[in-house]
């Protein structure tokens, strides 16, 4: 079961990506962008940044060398931070962004791709053979720095390009109090992931191996 949500989790992001960049670039040069800024518009996303996390998690694991394709993309800490930013992609699209705008055709179906199934699919994956109990309370400050960069990005980048890749991190339209509110809403909505994430891990790999404790197996 695992091997075949890590199967289909890879096959179906990297079809969402390539289908997204594919349609997204001309779209983006037909607006105005210059092919290098249509380019740095796609990956400006957080929604893509993390389906490439998720896709880069599935390869390094289904290497038949054995973790040598993307080792760092391989340890059991950077799958449950990937679960843990992809499951914030999904809450955040469905809450907030779906009210958002109506996508058409092959929009909307790499939205539904790339912010439904393949989140579905990861942290499936995930629960099922990714947890093993070896994350830490700790590994959390460092899962942190990836929405705390992305959004000092997006900040930083948005009076340069006149732009931002989500509404509501628009200062000049919304204002810095609005903005501040979002992020800090959407910071302390990853803060509980994280939390739920670790309980999870140590939960499962309890219920796999009763009556071990998962610091005893990093010990042993």
């Amino acid at each position: 079961m695992g091997r075949f949500l890590q199967i289909a989790g890879l096959v179906i992001g990297l079809a969402g990506l390539v289908l997204q960049i594919c349609i997204t670039v001309p779209a983006s040069m037909e607006a105005g962008r210059s092919f290098v800024g249509s380019l740095v518009f796609y990956f400006s996303f957080f929604t893509i940044l993390t389906n490439i996390g998720a896709v880069l998690v599935h390869i390094s694991l289904l290497s038949p060398a054995g973790y040598a394709w993307f080792p760092a993309f391989a340890g059991p800490r950077m799958r449950a931070g990937v679960a843990v930013a992809i499951t914030l992609v999904f809450i955040i699209y469905a809450m907030v962004l779906a009210q958002l705008w109506q996508p058409q055709g092959l929009f909307l179906l790499c939205d539904v791709l790339l912010h439904y199934v393949t989140p579905v699919l990861f942290v499936l994956w995930w629960l099922v053979a990714g947890a093993d109990g070896s994350t830490r309370w700790r590994d959390i400050s460092l899962w942190m720095i990836y929405p705390v960069a992305y959004l000092a990005y997006v900040l930083a980048r948005a009076p340069i390009s006149g732009e931002v890749p989500y509404p509501f991190l628009n200062v000049a339209k919304n204002g810095a109090a609005s903005v501040a509110v979002s992020a800090l809403g959407i910071t302390g909505l990853f803060l509980v992931l994280c939390i739920i994430a670790v309980l999870a891990d140590h939960g499962i790999s309890r219920i796999r191996s009763p009556g071990v404790h998962p610091g005893a197996k990093r010990a042993s």
